[in-house]
């Protein structure tokens, strides 16, 4: 019987290390240690993005008026983003609007919330709020829903 409760024990206490707790007023900072892992699971899962079929259109990474910029190693994660979107960037005549977008993403007791969006060309987008949950296996995608459709 002991053994049986020291492992239960055991498991309870490397599940509570398991997901982070937000810091203080609720929110971690920009460009916390996670928004990376955060972004790769909503690209494998969500996007299915890889780095050989599948590979993604530019990278728009979009703090809506803050410095965040977070340095990722998308290699680590799988994932390969070949080029990064410059939204001031004059596009040449017929150059197709492609793009995959990610907000900053905003931490809480249950995870994170990340606005993402995609651009396959003028009016072929749509634009998600993705739920993801840290775990034993890393962050993982809980939902995605559609927040608009072009």
């Amino acid at each position: 019987m002991r053994p049986l409760l020291t492992s239960g024990l055991a498991a309870l206490l490397v599940s509570a290390c398991a997901t982070p707790a937000p810091s203080q007023g609720g929110s971690r900072s920009a460009g916390s240690g996670d928004d990376c892992a955060v972004i790769a699971a909503i690209g494998k899962e969500h996007f299915r993005f890889n780095t050989t079929d599948n590979v993604p259109p530019p990278l728009w990474l979009d703090a809506a008026g803050s410095i965040w910029a977070p340095q990722c190693d998308w290699a680590r994660y799988g994932l390969s983003f070949p080029t990064i979107h410059d939204p001031n960037r004059p596009r040449a005549t017929g150059e197709r609007i492609r793009w995959v977008q990610f907000k900053q993403p905003r931490y809480d007791g249950s995870g994170a919330v990340v606005e993402t969006s995609i651009m396959h060309g003028p009016l072929a987008g749509m634009g998600y709020e993705c739920r993801v949950r840290s775990g034993f296996a890393g962050w993982t995608v809980q939902e995605c829903k559609a927040s608009w459709v072009s």
